[in-house]
């Protein structure tokens, strides 16, 4: 089996406790059938200072861009974006979007940050990987606005309803499903996956966030992303192996790249 994490934050993992390094982690998800894995940035400081080891490894890929609730931690310079972005290593432009749950205070900024990474991402014709909460008719409306169309991208983490899944299908976009699908509580978000075309679903660990069950409560990893995967083939009654290959299959797709 090969299985893609279509997101993860290798920078934030336990390096004093649970992984000797960022190569312990690749091994760890290597020997659960994970192999490839795309590392997400949150910011451009913290992305230019992970860089030199992320780069050094083949079934690694980049994301680089500006959270919604980190881009007041340093000054935003599109300029500085475009400029790291172009590196074959960064497949992506990511994590951007909006998030009114944790930071309504600032929408504005928020819009204009995330609108000028959208046109980053289309100069470079590389996908949009968006973080949306409390916020899905601006996160809709800016895509639009913005001719997100024309780069394309994931709704990561989705825990949306199905008229906005459809909304960004409609786009041309696509929905990756984290390790939520696995929670008692998530009903509903099952209700939407089960509705979901099958060669537009990623999946994903956001680790260290939101550890799949039976490892809730534990810092999450990219191994994990094997359960996320078993779970999701069950909902769509196909196999593990086959829900591995349709995800990689669109991994590709969507960030035009052959993984290894």
């Amino acid at each position: 089996m090969f299985i893609v994490d279509s997101h993860c934050h290798l920078d934030a993992l336990d390096y004093e406790t649970l992984h000797q390094n960022i190569a312990d982690v690749v091994a760890k998800a290597k020997a659960r059938d994970v192999k490839h894995l795309l590392a997400i940035g949150v910011t451009l400081g913290r992305f230019e200072k992970v860089y030199p080891e992320l780069a050094k490894f083949d079934n690694v890929s980049l994301a680089c861009g500006v959270h919604p609730l980190d881009f007041e931690e340093e000054p935003y310079d599109a300029a500085r974006l475009l400029r790291l972005a172009q590196d074959p290593k960064v497949i992506a432009i990511g994590e951007i979007g909006l998030d009114y749950y944790y930071s309504a205070e600032n929408k504005a900024a928020q819009q204009a940050v995330f609108a000028s990474q959208i046109d980053v991402a289309n100069q470079l014709n590389k996908p949009v990987i968006i973080h949306t909460r409390e916020a899905r008719e601006d996160t809709i409306r800016l895509l639009r606005d913005n001719q997100a169309e024309k780069c394309g991208g994931v709704l990561h983490c989705f825990t949306e309803n199905y008229d906005m899944a459809k909304q960004a299908l409609d786009l041309g976009f696509y929905i990756s499903i984290s390790g939520i699908i696995t929670f008692k509580n998530a009903e509903e978000l099952r209700d939407v996956v089960r509705k979901l075309p099958l060669d537009r679903l990623l999946v994903e660990t956001d680790s260290p966030y939101l550890a799949p069950v039976p490892y809730r409560g534990k810092q999450n990893q990219p191994a994990y992303t094997r359960e996320v995967c078993e779970y999701i083939a069950t909902l769509k009654s196909v196999s593990a192996e086959e829900m591995a290959q349709i995800t990689t299959q669109n991994f590709e797709r969507l960030f035009k790249i052959q993984v290894q």
